[in-house]
């Protein structure tokens, strides 16, 4: 598994370079290009459902599950305390912005900014799916700012109070960002074994397209959610990692050697079959004869003999008609 795989985080990973730079620089890349305050201005926060699938569309994605899981040494708790460093300043950062988007939306025509924020989500889905698709689409940051010249009326900027319900939301969006990746790094070690990066990327990317559909209108708000969810589902892939750990056991255990069977010995294929009777001991010592018999039990063991001498009461297959004996029987 490789975040080279990876388009996005593939990018920013040949600009940046390790592990938790890399982590913190695609986390925080909603709150630089402008898409987590065009999610703001748009309204994609107003309802609970919106903040969750802001926080793992935006915030959490496939990009961050590919760094946690491709990047990212050292133990569990080593990579926690890495995505609660980055998280503290992600929310931080998530709130300053949502205290500024008020003003900056007295300056815009909404009607025609939420279009272009439906665009810029739009744009990123495609290039998660798609690294060559993205070669041929302008940047987000590009997007965004059309979107506010497009939309730009001047006239009517006024400077908003700052209240707290224009904090919390994107806060808690943030917030549900860094509770994902942090549940990513606790359970990466059994992660990695059943988690199929490439099939989340591909979900998650449908279901980040979705969710320009839902703040448009066109499709029902839990709409980006339900996909997710569904794409995690069919991210797992557990067969691979049972298999390994199965061969791990039995390695560990040991596996039983086979115990060869003993070859009889010369002697004893010639020895003479007995009944295990009270006169076994008897056959093999030699000491009874055809004489000890009655002529009545001698009747019965021997085979009946034809007129010419042969016997035909035992025999094998073909020999009825006095042939020889087959070579393979």
């Amino acid at each position: 598994m490789s975040s080279s795989q990876h388009p996005v985080a593939y990018r920013l990973e040949r600009q940046v370079g390790g592990a938790t730079k890399l982590l913190a620089t695609v986390m925080g890349l909603p709150l630089v290009d402008g898409i987590f305050p065009a999610m703001v201005l748009a309204g994609a926060l107003s309802s609970p459902v919106g903040i969750i699938q802001v926080g793992l569309l935006v915030f959490g994605g496939s990009a961050t599950v590919a760094v946690i899981l491709a990047e990212m040494d050292g133990t569990p708790r080593e990579q926690a305390m890495t995505v609660l460093a980055v998280g503290v300043v992600l929310i931080a950062v998530a709130g300053i912005e949502a205290a500024f988007a008020p003003t900056i939306a007295s300056a815009l025509k909404m009607e025609t900014f939420e279009r272009f924020a439906a665009l810029v989500i739009a744009a990123i889905a495609a290039k998660t799916a798609s690294a060559r698709i993205g070669e041929y689409l302008p940047s987000p940051g590009v997007i965004v700012g059309f979107g506010l010249l497009a939309s730009l009326q001047p006239a009517g900027f006024q400077v908003k109070a700052i209240e707290a319900t224009q904090i919390v939301p994107a806060v808690a969006a943030a917030g549900t960002g860094v509770a994902f990746a942090l549940a990513i790094a606790l359970t990466s070690p059994w992660l990695r074994g059943v988690v199929d990066i490439d099939r989340f990327r591909f979900g998650s990317a449908v279901a980040l397209g979705v969710l320009p559909l839902s703040i448009l209108g066109f499709a029902p708000g839990r709409a980006p959610l339900f996909v997710l969810v569904v794409t995690s589902l069919l991210a797992l892939d557990p067969g691979e990692h049972v298999e390994s750990a199965v061969e791990a056991a039995e390695e560990a255990a040991g596996k039983p050697e086979p115990v060869a069977e003993s070859q009889p010995a010369a002697d004893e294929s010639q020895a003479a079959v007995t009944d295990g009777g009270e006169n076994a001991d008897e056959f093999d010592d030699g000491e009874l004869a055809e004489e000890d018999f009655s002529e009545e039990t001698l009747a019965e063991v021997r085979p009946e003999e034809d007129a010419d001498g042969s016997s035909s009461a035992y025999g094998y297959p073909g020999e009825e008609d006095g042939g020889e004996r087959r070579p393979w029987l």
